[in-house]
């Protein structure tokens, strides 16, 4: 049995963050499975430098609106097949989903929409979530084991977020959100951080406009959930808070195959 490195991060911009020591992180990480959210690049901006690094292949989504969302995998090891999306148009134009068949598991590395712009938002991340979950059930159905990793733009429980009382009327906090991580639990999903570790204070991301990194004032809406059946086969989950470039940091699974 082997151990592959997984690890994702919202870039908040793939160019910008590639001018802040992106790929020198990528160097010294040597992730086997790297998925990026928030990539915000067209294909035609995609340089060289982006697109072909040594040792990996790398599949892209892209928005259809320029500048917004999008999600990319980086890998070494082979896919058995990619596919972008779910098949629902309206959730697949904004590039948010990428599934990456692996054999022993299949990834998908998600952006899951902020829902904070207005009610249709909210909706509109409320009905993702719904669409995602009957998907995820279908192929836990066939036995299928799943990691997905992403911006989930949502604190689950009140240790995911430095002030739960703050923020309990504001999306990314909102009962109705949290129920639905509660769902994807109760369906058969880990948060593979929280079997390593119980303790508060663990956060991914960042309020920019406030400062809030220097007093880690920050919320965990990043993670990796796991199917049950591949629980046993987690070896470690890391939140690493030191990485800079992006008011989110990167998150890393180590998983047995």
């Amino acid at each position: 049995m082997s151990k592959i490195k997984l690890a994702s991060w919202n870039v908040n911009g793939l160019r910008a963050v590639a001018k802040k020591g992106f790929f020198d992180w990528i160097e010294k990480e040597k992730p086997d499975i790297l998925g990026l959210q928030e990539t915000k690049i067209a294909a035609e901006q995609l340089t060289p430098e982006l697109r072909e690094r040594e040792h990996y292949k790398s599949y892209f989504s892209h928005a259809l609106k320029k500048g917004y969302s999008g999600v990319a995998i980086y890998t070494r090891i082979e896919p058995v097949s990619v596919k972008e999306g779910i098949g629902i148009e309206k959730f697949d134009q904004e590039g948010r989903i990428l599934q990456a068949d692996y054999g022993d598991f299949i990834l998908f590395n998600i952006y899951f929409p902020n829902g904070k712009a207005s009610p249709e938002r909210l909706q509109y991340k409320l009905d993702f979530y719904s669409a995602f979950h009957e998907k995820a059930k279908a192929l836990m159905a066939e036995g299928k084991k799943i990691i997905v990793c992403g911006d989930f733009n949502t604190a689950h429980k009140p240790i995911d977020l430095a002030r739960p009382k703050n923020n309990e009327k504001i999306s990314g906090f909102l009962l109705i959100e949290r129920e639905w991580l509660d769902k994807y639990l109760d369906t058969g999903f880990e948060d593979s951080f929280r079997l390593f570790q119980p303790d508060p204070h663990h956060y991914t991301w960042w309020d920019t406009m406030t400062n809030a990194r220097a007093r880690n004032v920050g919320w965990r809406i990043d993670y990796f959930y796991a199917t049950t059946s591949l629980k046993n086969q987690l070896d470690n989950a890391t939140i690493e808070p030191h990485i800079m470039g992006s008011d989110h940091c990167p998150i890393t699974l180590s998983v047995k195959v």
